[in-house]
């Protein structure tokens, strides 16, 4: 490890602690803008139970062993991550606040916005929760209501409506803990599903209304867009990790087996899979193979697809928005990849469906591996710590335009040139200058 350099400033590394894998990324944004992957480090997790950590000690030894791999592809030595969170824990509410301006005859600025926003983490919440994020949505400004904006307008009664996201104070320490561990800092803490929706969403779907779901391992992660703003927010804790169980449970097999033909062989729809068709499995040593219908199998992930996706309509009916969701629902995670997982959600909601996959914001030659509704939490990761890194960055631009420009090695070498001539062209004009003293006579 002693050959890998620092993390440059302009290098974000992402660190996804899911259910089932730990997934970090390091890129950084080209001269185009996009998104560049300069390192993947992916791992089986083990201690992380419906995404909420369980065992620190067996999670440290994952995040390491990811975080190794990552620093070995991007050939540098990272000191602090963007990480995700997510669980049963989180929970969303919404808040009003106000604030009194002593004038109005000065404009609104960035300043008054942040006022109310900081009133938000005053908020009196049940023991043992913390404020993870305040997002603002209508602004009101002297009774005119539905103002996206308000910088710049005069008044002085200004109002906002505030969806507020909470969770957990241990299991928010949990994560912090084992990032310490691991030998990192924690540069930003962000809820998974926001940060899946930076990735998946284009502006167009947020402003029509979309809702994303985001099937993991452990949990499924809802975000609901509407006019481009963030109105519900839930985290269900079913996953994949259920789908496997069942499967276990229902072709009694063990769970290796039961993960194997979810992928290889699962269908969310009964109905796409031939009636004849056998899969046969290995059996335990000095047994006969295990015979295990196609049909069965996809019979048993069905019903239990169907169960996640009753509490994924129920959240999205909470919301009050499901008739205004034009953009229709977005599915993204490990689960999505499932076959006919958006047909199943078609005939399920009546809405129209897609799988969201990453590559929107990656710029051109991008590793295959990263095309998958797998890394979502992690590409929107990064991009929300490369959009935060943007403000320091102009600042940086601005102050060396202040400077004076310095000089060059190139301008003093011609400077030295310049001085060299300067002083062949004075002893010449000597020269000459002293000629006429001369008698040619005397040699005469």
């Amino acid at each position: 490890m002693s050959d890998l350099v620092p993390q440059p400033s302009d290098v974000v590394v992402a660190l996804d602690i899911g259910t089932t894998k730990v997934c970090c990324l390091a890129g950084r944004k080209n001269t185009h803008g996009k998104l560049e992957i300069i390192g993947i480090g992916k791992v089986e997790s083990a201690g992380v139970l419906r995404g909420v950590v369980s065992n620190i000690e067996k999670t440290v030894g994952a995040i390491r062993e990811a975080v190794e791999i990552c620093e070995r592809n991007a050939r540098m030595k990272f000191h602090s991550v963007h990480v995700g969170i997510a669980g049963q824990h989180i929970k969303s509410l919404q808040h009003r606040g106000i604030l009194t301006r002593e004038s109005d005859h000065t404009e609104i600025a960035n300043r008054d916005i942040d006022r109310l926003v900081n009133d938000m983490f005053k908020l009196v919440l049940p023991p043992g929760d913390k404020i993870i994020h305040v997002f603002p949505q209508e602004f009101t400004v002297d009774s005119e209501q539905g103002i996206t904006d308000p910088v710049g307008m005069c008044g002085v009664r200004l109002e906002a409506n505030f969806h507020i996201i909470t969770g957990q104070i241990t299991a928010v320490n949990n994560i912090y803990r084992c990032i310490e561990k691991a030998g990192l800092k924690v540069a930003d803490l962000t809820l998974e599903p926001i940060a899946s929706a930076d990735a998946t969403l284009s502006d167009e779907e947020k402003q029509a209304g979309v809702a994303l779901v985001d099937i993991g391992g452990g949990t499924t992660d809802i975000t609901v867009f509407h006019e481009g703003i963030i109105r519900h927010t839930a985290v269900i804790p079913f996953g994949g990790n259920v789908i496997t169980a069942d499967i276990k449970e229902g072709c009694t097999v063990m769970q290796p087996q039961a993960e194997k033909l979810k992928v290889k062989f699962g269908s969310a729809i009964a109905n796409e899979v031939f009636d004849n068709r056998i899969i046969t499995i290995p059996g335990l040593k000095g047994r006969d193979h295990k015979e295990i219908s196609e049909k069965n199998l996809a019979r048993i992930i069905q019903a239990r697809m169907e169960e996640i996706l009753d509490y994924v309509l129920w959240e999205i009916r909470r919301s009050g928005y499901e008739r205004k969701l034009i953009g229709g629902i977005v599915l993204t995670g490990g689960g999505s990849l499932l076959a006919h997982t958006e047909k199943l959600m078609e005939l399920h909601s009546g809405m129209s469906c897609r799988v969201g996959v990453p590559v929107e914001n990656l710029a051109h030659g991008y590793h295959e591996s990263v095309c998958s509704p797998i890394f979502s939490t992690s590409i929107g990761l990064l991009l929300r710590g490369l959009n935060d890194l943007a403000p320091e960055k102009e600042q940086v631009v601005e102050q060396q335009h202040v400077q004076e420009p310095k000089i060059t090695p190139s301008n003093v070498s011609e400077e030295k040139e310049s001085s060299w001539l300067d002083n062949v062209f004075k002893k010449t004009k000597e020269w000459f200058e002293a000629e006429p003293d001369m008698d040619f006579n005397k040699k005469q």
